[in-house]
């Protein structure tokens, strides 16, 4: 096993995930199995119960792990699926520490963090590297690591990403923060082979030289990520300054690498960045002021546009400037809101928690019912949609969820049994969950690739009361995909609506720059006139289609061939309006 370890300096927020997704990517185009590991220095065991204003998006893997949104950039940039495992923390480990000597594995001895600790986090990334990723048997080639660890060397390479700031003043590039942040990781005992320098232009070949000459590292060895317009570009940039052959020469595997092939990612590069004919689309969350807290829905978003063809326009819409209350105190902020709202080609309610918005996120979903503005609801987004339809179809003006008004007399939305009430962390209905479709030519369904069933990962501890299923089915809504017992309600559509679908699970964890979330297809096709050529049989292929789907659907792909996805990774290139976010 290789390893490639990522490191970061000077100041945070440089891209260091998006640096070792790119990395990775650029070594699986030589021929190599990659895997990644993020390491956390929190004392969380996960990233489950912490708030998105405090870490951005809790992303979920199959095996129900709650993670650092790192995971999903490596998953979406190298079509993987990890574990929990690929995930450590500090609180991880010392768990992990502790239960071994709760156990009595170390023989009476004083446990302490020279060598416990340091042992258990090497045997962790040791362990954790090995396990397959790709789909194939046996361990990855190289592992990418983010953050911290170090191995002998030959089987090693420490890059280092760094700022190379320009001061406006003289337009001059200054190297200082990096020598000293170099200096300081010289302090612990590590040596970079490979220096990242982000900027915001290509740097010069005398301050190449300079560096080279302060930090001890190679002028080929060094290599600049500067801004460009959208994040695709990294791993082209990185190739195009030969870091793979570094890379390789520094783990003793450039003899057996073949060329770089990024012929694929080039060509959905150029199609995104020539894309111009807008398609909006308003997210109405509570969490609208920091984007990273939707990250996953917005590269899902992303994926599906650019397969359009479309230029994906995001208008935030902070849920609770919707509601009467600010009608009342902030009536220019309630008309901004609504006008956004109504300016949108399609509208998108994703998970969350707390009572927040609620309101204002019932209002979105009614004004999409009864406007026929395709309407997307992602898990609570679900939720509120049923709770909508239950007041205003079936006259319940009290239904509600338990987990707003735990008395209400019209319950649409229960605790899951088997939840926890006194226990947050890991308590949840995690990881990939199977659906089945209980209605075959449903939209959900055909999206799917007339498939059986699906799998896709859940985060919830609520479920729709399945008492009232009949209640709500006579009404008009259909709940077209369940759980193997018939009971839990997976998927809800309104089969008069040109495109309103609820789903408990989680689309976006799934979506991949060349395989696109279905639904997120179907919002992105039917809020741009799309939605028939979408659906159409001549419009399905044979080469792959979205992660999740049963043999049957797999042999029936529904992307077009000249709609190339997008990637992700950063927000770059992703236009969004409202509260005062651009981008």
């Amino acid at each position: 096993m290789k390893y490639v370890l990522v490191t970061g300096g000077v100041v945070s927020g440089l891209g260091k995930g998006v640096t070792a997704s790119s990395i990775g990517l650029l070594l699986k185009s030589c021929g190599f199995r990659v895997t990644s590991i993020k390491i956390d220095p929190y004392l969380n065991t996960d990233a489950g119960t912490m708030s998105p204003f405090e870490h951005g998006e809790v992303f979920v893997l199959d095996d129900g792990g709650e993670v650092d949104l790192d995971l999903g950039n490596y998953e979406r940039f190298l079509d993987i699926t990890l574990t929990r495992d690929n995930n450590i923390t500090t609180g991880k480990i010392y768990q992990y520490v502790i239960n071994k000597e709760r156990k009595g594995d170390y023989l009476g001895k004083t446990v302490q963090v020279v060598p416990h600790i340091t042992d258990a986090i090497q045997d962790w990334i040791e362990r954790a590297a090995l396990i397959p990723v790709d789909g194939k048997e046996g361990p990855a080639d190289i592992c990418v690591i983010e953050l911290g660890g170090t191995i002998g060397p030959g089987n090693f390479c420490l890059v280092h990403v760094s700022l190379v700031p320009v001061l406006n003043v003289v337009g001059e590039q200054k190297t200082k923060p990096t020598q000293h942040s170099v200096r300081g990781l010289r302090g612990l005992g590590l040596t970079p082979n490979i220096l990242a320098c982000r900027s915001t232009m290509a740097l010069d070949e005398n301050v190449k030289e300079k560096l080279s000459r302060f930090c001890h590292v190679p002028a080929e060895n060094i290599v600049t990520l500067y801004d460009v317009p959208n994040i695709w570009h990294i791993p082209l940039l990185l190739r195009d300054q030969k870091a793979h052959e570094a890379l390789l020469k520094e783990l003793n595997l450039l003899g057996i690498a073949r060329k770089p092939d990024l012929t694929e990612w080039t060509a959905r590069t150029k199609v995104y960045d020539m894309l111009h004919d807008p398609v909006k689309i308003a997210m109405v969350g509570k969490y609208v002021g920091l984007k990273d807290s939707y990250l996953s829905v917005l590269k899902a978003l992303l994926h599906a546009s650019v397969g359009c063809r479309k230029k994906l326009v995001v208008e935030w819409v902070e849920a609770s400037h919707l509601e009467d209350i600010t009608a009342k105190e902030d009536p220019d902020t309630y008309k901004a809101a609504w006008n956004r709202l109504k300016g949108a080609d399609g509208i998108l309610v994703p998970g969350g928690f707390g009572d927040r918005g609620v309101q204002g996120k019932i209002l979105a979903a009614k004004y999409a019912r009864e406007s026929k503005v395709p309407f997307l609801g992602i898990c609570l987004g679900m939720q509120i949609a049923v709770v909508e339809y239950a007041r205003s179809v079936l006259g319940l003006y009290d239904a509600n969820t338990e987990e707003f008004d735990p008395q209400t007399s019209n319950p649409c939305v229960i605790f899951m049994p088997e939840g926890s009430k006194t226990h947050m962390g890991g308590t949840m209905r995690l990881g990939s969950r199977r659906t089945y479709f209980k209605v075959p030519d449903c939209k959900s369904a055909k999206l799917y690739g007339d498939a059986t069933f699906v799998d896709e990962r859940h985060r919830h501890r609520y479920e729709v009361n399945p008492d009232m299923i009949s209640q709500l089915e006579a009404a008009g809504l259909s709940f077209v995909g369940r759980d193997e017992s018939g009971r839990r309600m997976e998927i809800v559509e309104l089969p008069s609506h040109p495109y309103f679908i609820g789903v408990q699970f989680h689309p976006e964890f799934k979506s991949r720059p060349g395989k696109p979330s279905a639904l997120f297809s179907g919002l992105i096709a039917a809020s741009c006139g799309q939605m028939d050529l979408l659906l159409n049989k001549s419009y399905h292929l044979s080469n792959g289609m979205a992660n999740g789907i049963n043999g049957k659907a797999t042999s029936k792909p529904r992307a077009n061939r000249n709609c190339f996805k997008s990637s992700n990774g950063s927000l770059n290139g992703v236009y969004s309006n409202g509260n005062g976010v651009h981008h």
